[in-house]
């Protein structure tokens, strides 16, 4: 018999055990990256302190590692605000849905990620557009 059902074995029920872990992850990795700012401010401040009066050698240094610090903290603030969001959709019941094609995420991306705000599917075609 044929039939026009389509079995989809993933996996996108989410119990409310689920959705407890997911938040006790989504504020284990806020603080982590709340932390993650606090030591690259610190490292910042050292080494501007450190390069006053400081010999040409070490500025010559000083600059990249500010450079790769910059980058760090920009990359903390994007995942902060990933997680503030996705926390917020938690409250408002939307968590665990595609932002794009509105499909439920399946749970083991979210385990993964559990910040995603796309499918695997419209993650991957965003990647391909860059």
């Amino acid at each position: 018999m044929v039939t026009d059902h389509i079995i989809d074995d993933r996996d996108t029920t989410l119990s409310a055990d689920d959705l407890a872990a997911l938040r006790e992850n989504l504020y284990e990795q806020r603080a982590f990256r709340q932390e993650q700012l606090r030591q690259l401010r610190q490292a910042q401040q050292l080494s501007a302190s450190a390069t006053n009066g400081a010999d040409a050698p070490r500025d010559r240094r000083a600059a990249p590692q500010a450079e790769v610090r910059g980058k760090l903290a920009a990359s903390a603030r994007m995942v902060l605000a990933d997680i503030g969001a996705a926390l917020a959709r938690m409250d408002r019941g939307g968590y665990g849905i595609c932002n794009v094609c509105r499909v439920p995420i399946d749970r083991a991306r979210l385990t993964v990620v559990p910040h995603g705000r796309y499918c695997t599917r419209c993650q991957q075609v965003r990647e391909a557009g860059r």
